[in-house]
């Protein structure tokens, strides 16, 4: 009888591709296998350890773009914004402009010298309108003024006087019209696994919906805002609050029409992004760069709240439909989806988006034979871009609207339907081709179903879920107005960049001879902490102190080339180039001291501040500092890159098939609301959540990301409103009219806890797993609580359509609506 290999043994929930991986990066990543917390150096990756800029924040000495001191004689830029939603620019008398008091400067589309176009994937996004307005808020021209009060009083003027006429025309703002008439930013595409048709004709039952998933403003605290200064040069350094620098140093380049090398962008952290400053950061920054070059002066940009919101895409509202096969018990058969993302006048990252959001449609069930579409309507609206979750959520709602239809239908509890539904390894005897229950419409395998399914099971049990159930369905009998709700929802969220060459970063360390270290990598710090976490990486590698370790603000002139840090991928890449740069300079200075001290190579590692060679009698502690400087003297070179990209992933558009994810990450959690059915009032009375993470680099950190994201999903579908008027202007543009989660906001339970037990099955970073996106999904559950607390008005017979945000007059329209069927109690508001 053979022995079981570690291959054999990981291979019972993982992927045959998945294992093989593990194998081959195993003994290559050295380390990469979880370690007992104890044997970790305090601080070090493993540990929960306070953020890098914590004092800082809370004593304001963490300076934004707007801290920073500027030249004297630096310029202030306005912008003038269209005020209708679709026309034709037909004059602007740019002279008269910039005769006005104070104004120094006006740039339109004629002052350009290179790309007027600055679309960050495909064409569609001009700097300034030339002709056609695509939306209400679309830039017309700039002005650069002495001061910030006179650029925006000469744009104010500009209007009055009549020095800019358009044409006004029709606005398109629906994007169902939309896609029926044709009218996309991009190409639709289709996903299909297996005869949907005929898993739907033989299914004992069709259940089928639509909804509706309004979008979502980012509301970031530091609004939109950058810093350019010329250099001695053509080039201009930019100081921005950026996700994508290096995406930004390629933009302003070309709109200059200068080299990239001439543009360093650096940004050393952000009040906020969540997306938002993915691609949206690089307009600012062009403008101003624009100005600075043609002035010979510093430039600052920054947009007030109003103009940010108006100026700025969104969350991609979402239209879906499903059609569904189930048996008598609510398992899905097949069926298909469909989902039209409203993307705004231009594609930006709508491409991805809704293949992001077609991929998440099943969340974490088997769709069985399925086909999923998707379409990228075009509207008169600011062009609609990132934001946690990257469509995920959008794709997600349909079949979670799907699980509590599907569970009024065969009259099943849903949280039992749900999990009848999950991705599971044995193989459904009743189809022809037998599809396996563990791989996607999409063709990728799902590791760590097990996982899964004891994730949901221990948060049913933490949570008594059963227990509260019952008592919930008994008060609901006894309540005529105040209904409770109840609902678990799980998240299966797919972690990679789904555009494959995005999926690499980059890293430089510095170790300088008194021993301290400097750390600088691709990724951007927005307030998540990565820049902490990749500190403990260096800290752990280098067996040394947290306090050891500096981190850079990030600069294309340190790492080039650098992907966003966005798809929840930060950790995930930078941590393994900053990793990968110890491992070198790790290695060369192993070889320089079994030269230069005479020691056994092979023996050697580094611990707690030393370098340790030998065991018992023979051991010699060299401390690190005297190492340092012993290589230094020695001519060895103490700086290195690191280098990574992530192995594995491949998706073909042409076949809709493929792995666009290096794993998936998972969670679930149990919302209870009271919901008031007279007013349509609600709250949130408790949550319970459950979420993984694999071995967390930093506890701390990613329970606060799974609090954060998951109030943050809860306000995307109960209380943020996005409201246009019939013009196509928004009119929520400011928290008077936007209504974010507050403090008063949180459930008085709030329970939040990791899993533990279950490292990453990939051979991730210290096998831990992304926290940034997942989490936001968790707050569907509030959604779905609300749907079963309607859903008793009808004697849980029907759940109810509640588009999102579930405002409370959405809800109370629902509740009306199921009254009116289901009952013969009076209306709300009485009747004759």
């Amino acid at each position: 009888m053979r022995t079981l290999t570690k291959l054999d043994k990981i291979k019972g929930d993982v992927g045959t591709d998945s294992a093989e991986a593990r194998r081959e990066l195993d003994d290559r990543i050295q380390g990469a296998s979880p370690l007992a917390r104890d044997t970790l150096l305090p601080g070090s990756a493993g540990h929960s350890q306070a953020h890098e800029s914590a004092v800082k924040h809370v004593t304001g000495r963490a300076a934004y773009i707007d801290d920073l001191k500027v030249p004297a004689d630096c310029l202030h830029v306005a912008l003038a914004l269209s005020p209708v939603a679709h026309g034709r620019l037909t004059g602007v008398a740019l002279d008269k402009v910039r005769a006005l008091p104070g104004v120094v400067d006006v740039v339109g589309i004629e002052e350009v010298p290179g790309h007027t176009d600055i679309g960050p994937v495909f064409p569609g996004d001009p700097i300034f309108v030339e002709d056609e307005i695509s939306y209400a808020g679309q830039v017309l021209f700039a002005v650069a003024a002495e001061g910030h009060r006179a650029a925006r009083e000469a744009v104010k003027a500009a209007f009055d006087a009549g020095l800019v006429t358009i044409d006004e025309r029709p606005a398109s703002l629906d994007a169902v019209v939309a896609a029926e008439r044709g009218e996309f930013v991009r190409p639709t595409h289709i996903q299909q696994r297996g005869d949907w048709e005929a898993a739907l004709g033989g299914a004992s039952q069709v259940v089928e919906g639509e909804q509706f998933v309004g979008g979502q403003e980012h509301f970031y605290l530091e609004g939109q805002a950058c810093l350019v200064t010329p250099t001695e040069d053509e080039g201009v350094v930019v100081h921005t609050s950026n996700q994508h620098p290096s995406e930004t140093q390629k933009l302003v380049a070309e709109v200059l029409g200068i080299p990239f090398h001439a543009v360093t962008v650096e940004v050393r952290r952000m009040g906020g992004g969540f997306g938002g400053k993915e691609t949206q950061a690089s307009p600012w920054a062009c403008i101003a760069a624009l100005i600075a070059r043609r002035t010979g002066r510093a430039a600052r940009l920054r947009l007030p709240r109003g103009d940010d919101m108006r100026v700025t895409g969104k969350r991609h509202p979402f239209h879906n439909r499903y059609r569904l096969g189930v048996d008598d018990k609510g398992v899905i058969q097949g069926g298909e989806i469909t989902v039209i993302g409203d993307c705004g006048y231009s594609p930006d990252l709508s491409d991805a988006i809704v293949d992001r959001a077609m991929f998440h449609a099943d969340n974490a069930y088997s769709l069985g034979a399925a086909r999923v579409t998707g379409h990228r309507a075009r509207t008169h609206t600011a062009s609609n871009t990132a934001f946690r979750g990257f469509g995920g959520p959008q794709g997600m709602m349909v079949i979670e609207a799907a699980m509590d239809d599907i569970a009024r239908r065969v009259g099943e509890d849903p949280l039992t339907v749900r999990k009848r539904n999950l991705y599971r390894h044995e193989s459904d005897g009743t189809q022809g081709d037998a599809l396996p229950h563990d791989v996607t419409h999409y063709g990728q395998t799902v590791d760590q179903v097990g996982l899964l399914h004891e994730l949901i099971e221990r948060l049913e049990a933490s949570s008594d879920y059963w227990t509260r159930r019952e008592a919930i369905t008994a008060f609901n009998a006894d309540s005529p107005v105040i209904k409770r709700g109840l609902a678990l929802t799980p998240v299966k969220f797919g972690i990679s960049f789904t555009a494959k060459h995005l999926n690499q970063a980059g890293a430089l360390l510095h170790v300088y001879t008194d021993g301290s270290v400097q750390i600088n990598h691709g990724g951007t710090e927005m307030g998540q902490g990565l820049h902490t976490k990749i500190c403990q990486v260096v800290a752990r590698e280098l067996a040394l102190d947290l306090d050891s370790v500096r981190i850079t603000a990030t600069r294309t002139d340190k790492v080039p080339n650098t992907s966003p840090t966005a798809a929840s991928s930060g950790a995930d890449l930078n941590g393994m180039a900053a990793r990968d740069a110890c491992l070198t300079l790790k290695a060369r200075l192993f070889d320089f001291a079994a030269e230069h001290y005479a020691l056994d190579r092979e023996a050697m590692r580094l611990e707690a501040g030393h370098l340790v060679a030998g065991v018992g009698e023979s051991e010699r502690r060299i401390p690190w500092g005297e190492l340092v400087q012993a290589a230094y003297l020695g001519r060895v070179s103490l700086s290195e890159k690191g280098f990574y990209a992530t192995p594995l992933i491949h998706y073909d558009r042409g076949t809709g098939q493929g792995r666009p994810f290096y794993y998936y990450a998972f969670g679930a959690a149990v919302a209870e609301v009271s919901v008031d059915t007279l007013s349509g009032e609600y709250q949130v009375n408790r949550v319970d959540i459950l979420h993984d993470v694999g071995d967390s680099l930093n506890p701390a950190i990613d329970i606060g990301q799974v609090e954060g994201g998951f109030i943050q999903g809860m306000g995307w579908l109960t209380s943020e409103e996005l409201k246009w008027n019939e013009a196509g202007r928004l009119i929520s543009d400011g928290p008077a009219t936007y209504k974010i989660p507050t403090y008063g906001d949180l459930p008085p339970v709030f329970n939040v806890a990791l899993m533990e037990g279950h490292p990453n099955s990939m051979a991730s970073i210290y096998r831990s797993k992304a926290v940034g996106e997942p989490p936001f999904m968790l707050g569907i559950s509030v959604w779905s609580a609300l749907r079963d607390a309607l859903a008793s008005l009808a004697d849980y017979r029907e759940a109810p359509r509640l588009d999102t945000p579930a405002t409370p007059e959405r809800v109370l329209l629902a509740a009306e609506a199921l009254r009116s069927r289901h009952s013969d109690w009076p209306p709300a508001f009485g009747g004759q």
